[in-house]
């Protein structure tokens, strides 16, 4: 059993590693030096080529056998749908400023553009929900992992906490391209906006309320 943990944490080291090398300094300038009309191709490659390793890997962990590591039960209950009801509105204010069709990578091969954001009317966004934290959707996400299951087992857990290292990392890789792309503007509002926790917004609001 203990070689089965063992398979399976280098399963999902192994997808946050090829999810991170995906978008590398390396391959992101192998990008750029591949002919223009192959470019908007690359999200949707990107999106099938995440999604086709983490569909069997997720499906390895549900079937794998182990004890129960913690349940979602008794008053408990209620910290869990107050997760799973945060982790739905960061995904629906994200959705409302990100263009899904570029999420997707569908508008790219339309329009012929592949933007850094996923959206095309403005640099990055700064209001709404991304006024409270720069990153809803990897918040969202953590939220997600820690109470989409009613009952987390020993492989469930395991996967979790591997990928509440990795998003965090995931997040910094993303702010490094953004700050390249948009210099002073980005880490203005690095300074300004907290990643994750929201004590940044918090703060200003009790400032303001006093």
């Amino acid at each position: 059993m203990a070689v089965r943990y063992l398979l399976l944490g280098c399963g999902w080291m192994s997808w946050c590693v090829l999810h991170s090398l995906l978008v590398s300094p390396v391959v992101t300038g192998f990008i750029q030096r591949l002919p223009e009309p192959v470019k908007p191709y690359l999200r949707l490659v990107y999106n099938i080529i995440a999604l086709a390793t983490l569909v069997p890997l997720a499906g390895y962990t549900r079937h794998l056998a182990g004890g129960c590591v913690f349940a979602w039960q008794g008053g408990w209950l209620m910290v869990r749908f107050l997760m799973l009801g945060l982790a739905f509105l960061l995904f629906y204010g994200g959705a409302r400023h990100y263009d899904m069709g570029y999420f997707l990578g569908l508008r790219q091969i339309a329009t012929g553009r592949s933007p850094v954001q996923l959206t095309e009317d403005a640099p990055f966004a700064r209001d709404g929900i991304f006024a409270v934290v720069r990153h809803p959707w990897y918040l969202a996400s953590l939220l997600l992992l820690w109470s989409i299951l009613p009952v987390y087992t020993r492989p469930a857990a395991l996967a979790a906490v591997i990928l509440s290292v990795y998003l965090p990392i995931g997040a910094t890789l993303e702010e490094r391209k953004l700050a390249a792309e948009f210099g002073v503007a980005y880490r203005t509002y690095q300074r300004q906006v907290s990643m994750f926790l929201p004590w940044k917004w918090l703060r200003a609001a009790w400032k303001s309320g006093d």
